[in-house]
């Protein structure tokens, strides 16, 4: 597939690296430009180019920028991409280290990701937010192994999420329907399945143990 990661951060450069590597048609781009993205490049064949190129041809599209920048992407951001494209959020929502006080979250109980795509004009699917970067690299498994670590992935559009979940599964890692955008609190930073490196029995678990109740560290 040819996919677009907008974000080369920790998330969007093993991403690139693992894509890459089966063999996708990776485009990606950051905040400072291409020219500060030559060596992802030389090490994956990756090719960098400007955020507003990023999309273009894509059919899949990972956004994986700190959420207090979501505002400032440009806007028409999807309208070279290939029909039906796929745009996958990693982000969370933090308050006191990074994004400051977002009223639409905490006050109208927006989720993270359903405010993500209202500034993105396009429906978004919520995945690798809880993932620690460096699994990405050293963490996938064939598929059946007894270790395999399950991701949970929301969204509205069944056949997005399908196709999100597939390609998560070529990556080496199962995948656990955690519902609509609007549950995706239950994978937000500080719930149960945030950062759990465990298979599909313990992320279902954990996803049915989270609390609507925003924690207080993750409140501006």
């Amino acid at each position: 597939m040819k996919i677009g990661i907008i974000g080369a951060g920790q998330i969007g450069g093993n991403l690139t690296r693992r894509l890459t590597a089966l063999g996708h048609e990776v485009s990606v781009a950051n905040s400072r430009g291409p020219h500060t993205l030559t060596e992802l490049a030389k090490e994956t064949g990756a090719t960098p180019v400007p955020v507003e190129e990023a999309a273009r041809g894509a059919e899949v599209v990972v956004v994986t920028i700190p959420l207090k920048a979501i505002p400032d992407l440009p806007s028409g951001l999807f309208a070279e991409a290939a029909d039906g494209v796929v745009v996958i959020d990693t982000g969370n929502y933090y308050p006191r280290q990074r994004d400051g006080r977002i009223a639409a979250i905490e006050d109208e109980g927006l989720t993270e990701s359903r405010w993500t795509e209202q500034h993105l004009g396009h429906p978004v699917i919520k995945a690798f937010n809880g993932t620690y970067a460096q699994d990405i690299l050293d963490r996938h498994r064939p598929a059946g192994t007894p270790d395999r670590q399950a991701l949970p992935v929301a969204g509205d559009d069944a056949a997005a999420k399908a196709k999100v979940r597939a390609l998560i599964d070529e990556l080496g890692f199962d995948t656990v329907d955690a519902g609509g955008l609007d549950d995706s609190w239950r994978q937000q930073p500080d719930t149960p399945v945030y950062g759990l490196r465990e298979g599909v029995e313990a992320v279902t678990k954990a996803l049915a143990e989270a609390s609507p109740e925003r924690p207080a560290d993750f409140r501006g």
